[in-house]
């Protein structure tokens, strides 16, 4: 009979391909005798840890603009905006005992901050660990401002930059002055970006002491630092107040470093004749660090102005931050004589 020239065909590759399929057996070879072709198994790529924010230790691999801002820290100016977005946090002494803030941005910047108040000389001292970042402030005493004019930082000032501060309805005069970010950086286009400031984020050290509240005192202010578990930082206190943010909430951080500095009378003054402090940060000096709901022990160094802040265990490693907002709180245990 006559095979179909389709079939002959088929067939014809079936066996051209039953050799071939027999090379391909599904059954395992002989053991120690790895299969003919077959990838030898590669361990599991080490996955690269995400970059992490140099003033807060959390993700994020963009290095954007410092901003520092002279906030105003009494009553009369509360409830403070954007606080609550701030990388940095520090709080120095001013005149007659009482205390001012600077506030450091970078990783995120809100869209208005205030009541900005006028700087001060410790300022200038501080700044420089962040290379030459833009500063916010309202005013200076004239014996400051060539020294102002020669420090590391962008000047945009309420005089320098006089369209990007407005006041803020509701609020009495010099309290309501408050400031948009975003055209006070355009003001500033060669700010420095975030860079190494001595910090270092990771798991607490040992040595820590339970504690549930750590008080800071000024001649003329009282900080109270409380821990709360459930919001995961230390809630903020000020002279028996809780300390509100005017989006809404407590003010608080997941550290609290309290540095203790050298403190002393500058050549400058306010109008009452009320001396302006002098706050130390550079040289070295104790610490205590407040996170997880623990008092630790530290020490802290910083030999040049353009250094950053390094802190230590007693014994010399790195003292680690939580990741989060950080506050630096500079006192004095033996506090200036207004």
């Amino acid at each position: 009979m006559r095979v179909p020239r389709m079939i002959a065909v088929a067939l014809a590759g079936a066996a051209v391909l039953a050799p071939t399929a027999a090379c391909s057996s599904d059954d395992p070879p002989p053991a120690g005798k790895p299969q003919a072709g077959a990838a030898e198994p590669s361990a599991a790529p080490t996955p690269t840890p995400e970059p992490t924010h140099p003033f807060t230790g959390l993700p994020g691999a963009a290095r954007r603009p410092v901003l520092a801002v002279k906030i105003e820290n009494t009553s009369a100016g509360k409830p403070q905006l954007g606080l609550r977005s701030a990388d940095i946090v520090y709080v120095e002494q001013v005149e007659a005992g009482l205390t001012r803030l600077m506030a450091i941005f970078s990783s995120k910047i809100p869209a208005k901050i205030g009541p900005v108040r006028s700087a001060r000389i410790s300022d200038l001292h501080i700044v420089p660990q962040f290379g030459k970042p833009a500063f916010a402030y309202s005013g200076a005493q004239t014996k400051m401002l060539p020294i102002i004019a020669q420090a590391s930082l962008f000047d945009v000032s309420d005089s320098r930059a006089p369209g990007a501060y407005f006041r803020q309805p509701g609020r009495v005069a010099p309290y309501n002055l408050f400031a948009n970010t975003r055209q006070l950086l355009a003001k500033a286009p060669s700010a420095s970006k975030a860079k190494d400031v001595g910090f270092t984020f990771g798991d607490a050290p040992e040595g820590g002491v339970p504690r549930k509240a750590y008080t800071v005192k000024y001649p003329a202010a009282r900080f109270t630092f409380a821990w709360s578990q459930a919001a995961g930082k230390w809630l903020i206190w000020q002279d028996g107040e809780k300390d509100m943010a005017a989006e809404g909430g407590q003010l608080g951080a997941p550290t609290i470093v309290v540095q203790y500095t050298k403190t002393e009378r500058s050549q400058f003054h306010d109008k009452n004749q009320s001396y302006t402090p002098l706050v130390h940060t550079t040289g070295e000096g104790n610490a205590i660090v407040l996170r997880d709901g623990q008092a630790f022990k530290a020490r802290w160094s910083r030999e040049k102005e353009e250094d950053g802040t390094v802190f230590t265990t007693p014994g010399g490693e790195p003292m680690n931050f939580a990741p989060g907002q950080v506050w630096v709180v500079l006192a004095s245990r033996k506090p200036v004589i207004p």
